[in-house]
């Protein structure tokens, strides 16, 4: 353990491969010295041991708040997107939606979807900042893009009513699905007051994968979009393939299915499961989910 906490990378393993299993004191000790030293890892796994209570240390939020504080001023995203919880919170620290902005934003634009999906909440609720749809839909875009299903539903709900955004029922219809085949129980409520989905649509949302995958390979437009969205975010049985993923959707899609080409659009736009950005094959899909029934130009390359 020692070896492996004294190497050149200890910010890194500290922060992404500590053991699942609880902190030895002796262990939160060694964490506690390096934390004193200013490595911004050791800060981290600090703060959540004085968050949680653990290794002898007595619960304390105003020490995790102020270890999150000393590694999010070093640039570290977790803290930053944590801190930003704490504030929102005035856990550990007073209430301050400002700060909880603040380092949401600093978080958000490292990539941390967690804290996308909350500066993205701030601006649609005008939570600590004048409610701003622009800000919020790009927000909440980023992290349902990364595969954020609370934001799915979000932006899915978003289009789907015209919340802030221009209605577009399709687009709103494809983020509730994919939030839906995350399990996202909420999102399949609200997919059940739908009269557009189809007959048996809302049913696949609790089928196995092997059901899916049956009812797939004898062609069901439905089952095939309801696959290619667990294979894109690997839930509900089915193991995460962006080939199988893509397959599933392009097949759903040439049968008919007006979300599987909203899919496809919204991946080739974005460069999604493993393709690169693409917008002549976005904007064809986007173009043949408008009108799915018509007959099929050609795609050209």
């Amino acid at each position: 353990m020692r070896k492996i906490l004294s190497g050149c990378c200890l910010g890194l393993v500290l922060l992404w491969a500590w053991p699942a299993c609880a902190t030895t004191q002796e262990e939160a000790r060694l964490i506690a010295n390096m934390a004193e030293r200013g490595n911004h890892g050791a800060q981290v796994l600090l703060a959540t041991i004085y968050l949680d209570g653990e290794a002898g240390y007595a619960k304390n939020d105003k020490l995790a708040a102020y270890w999150f504080d000393r590694a999010a001023h070093q640039g570290n995203v977790y803290a930053e997107m944590m801190l930003g919880d704490l504030c929102a919170d005035g856990r550990g620290v007073e209430k301050n939606l400002k700060d909880a902005l603040y380092w949401r934003e600093q978080a958000a634009r490292q990539g941390n979807a967690r804290a996308q999906l909350k500066l993205g909440e701030m601006y649609l609720n005008g939570d600590g900042v004048a409610r701003d749809y622009e800000q919020a839909e790009r927000w909440l875009g980023k992290a349902a893009d990364q595969g954020e299903r609370e934001a799915q539903y979000q932006l899915g709900r978003m289009y789907r009513s015209g919340h802030g955004v221009a209605q577009d029922l399709e687009r709103g219809r494809d983020w509730l699905e994919r939030a839906a085949a995350q399990g996202h129980s909420e999102a399949i409520k609200f997919l059940n007051f739908f009269v557009d989905l189809g007959k048996g649509a809302t049913e696949t949302y609790q089928q196995s994968g092997d059901q899916l995958q049956r009812q797939a390979a004898q062609g069901d437009p439905e089952a095939q979009h309801q696959l290619a969205l667990r294979y894109e975010s690997g839930a509900w049985g089915v193991k995460q393939d962006d080939e199988k993923a893509l397959y599933w959707f392009k097949t759903a899609a040439e049968n008919g299915h007006a979300g599987a080409m909203k899919s496809l659009a919204h991946i080739y736009e974005k460069g999604l499961v493993g393709v690169r950005p693409d917008p002549k094959v976005a904007a064809y899909w986007e173009a043949r989910s408008a009108q799915p029934n018509r007959v099929k130009p050609a795609l050209v390359q």
